[in-house]
């Protein structure tokens, strides 16, 4: 049984609405205090959570005044059933929105602290994303009474429809989560496919994987294929590798002069340049007799791949600077060209021919047979 609506009512129902909302704003002031002190803490969840908060918290407030209003008011049966059921779809649907963010930031935190870079592997992120707002969307369908089951059995049937439509696209989402997965590749490694794209490896979304090369410029590769090519992969199993630098001397050099120069150079580049590794100890290795000298492999330690080319460029600046103080030669490749008298000598049986204005005399015998 109802009754008329009268300006008391009017008034609590005002009184209530503006609780939530003053609820909502000194919530919202607490959120911003808790915000300042979870930034000074070392893990990240915590900022993940109080930034879900900030929306969540003002906004339950408010919804709960207006639950409140809602209930002092002299509504019917349907009409209050009705704006209930509203308002807990509502609130389960701004709980759904703040767990999907707090789900998908720890996904992401989690994603980056085991790389150990600041990249983003946004399938992993994006899926849980998903699947926490579907499941937030059907449990608020089901509070106002629609039910799920019939959505269900059509999401089935069309999504094997889709599912057929979209084979490449389904194709490259399995292949990213098959590559996160299994660990070949993770956001901040450096990589080089045979086809000739490297770099570091940025992002590894739903669809592709994003390569930004030394030059700055991105590179889009299908998971798909980066799934099925063959990959060298210089950030894994460590960070650390080992370059290579080829050198040659002269024969007349001294073998052990020259080792333990190169040596010396080695032990200072690794001490002094950024990128090097310090405790690497290195090598030097001969290896072939060359046309005009002996070559040798000298091996160095870098910090991670990018780092080479500024230790090569030192080194060999280094090297060159102490073999010309040292008076070791790197000399150059020759070839030697000998010419024989004899071949200057040649009989001249490949004479010019005579010209046409030319003519030879005729043998004295037929001179003389003529006469």
């Amino acid at each position: 049984m109802t009754r008329d609506l009268v300006l008391h009512d009017w008034l609590v129902a005002g009184i209530a609405l503006a609780a939530g909302g003053l609820a909502g704003l000194l919530l919202r002031a607490l959120v911003r205090w808790l915000a300042k002190h979870a930034l000074r803490t070392r893990w990240s969840g915590d900022d993940i959570i109080v930034d879900a908060l900030r929306t969540l918290a003002p906004a339950a407030a408010v919804i709960a005044g207006a639950a409140v209003a809602a209930s002092t008011l002299p509504l019917g049966p349907h009409v209050s059933g009705w704006v209930s059921n509203s308002l807990t779809a509502l609130l389960i649907l701004v709980a759904t929105i703040g767990a999907a963010r707090v789900v998908a930031g720890l996904v992401q935190s989690v994603a980056q602290a085991r790389t150990g870079v600041a990249g983003s592997a946004t399938i992993f992120v994006n899926i849980t994303r998903v699947l926490v707002l579907a499941m937030g969307l059907l449990v608020a369908l089901e509070s106002v009474g629609v039910s799920i089951a019939p959505l269900l059995t059509a999401l089935g049937v069309g999504g094997l429809a889709v599912a057929l439509a979209l084979q490449d696209t389904l194709a490259n989402l399995f292949a990213g989560v098959h590559i996160l997965a299994s660990k070949t590749v993770q956001p901040g490694d450096y990589i080089r496919l045979t086809s000739g794209e490297e770099g570091y490896v940025v992002d590894i979304n739903w669809r592709n994987t994003v390569v930004r090369n030394l030059s700055n410029n991105l590179v889009i590769i299908p998971n798909g294929r980066l799934a099925r090519t063959n990959m060298t992969n210089f950030t894994q199993p460590e960070q650390q590798l080992s370059i290579m630098v080829q050198v040659g001397v002269g024969y007349e050099s001294d073998l052990e002069h020259v080792e333990r120069v190169t040596l010396e150079v080695v032990d200072g580049v690794m001490a002094d340049i950024n990128g090097a590794v310090p405790d690497h100890e290195g090598a030097v290795r001969f290896h072939t007799f060359a046309d005009s000298r002996i070559n040798f492999t000298v091996i160095l330690g870098v910090g991670e791949f990018s780092d080479q080319y500024r230790i090569k460029h030192e080194f060999i600046k280094r090297l060159h600077s102490r073999f010309r103080a040292e008076g070791i030669s790197i000399p150059a490749p020759t070839r030697t060209v000998a010419l024989h008298q004899e071949d200057l000598r040649a009989a001249p049986s490949a004479a010019a021919p005579p010209l046409p204005h030319q003519r030879e005399a005729p043998p004295a015998a037929l001179v003389d047979g003529g006469r």
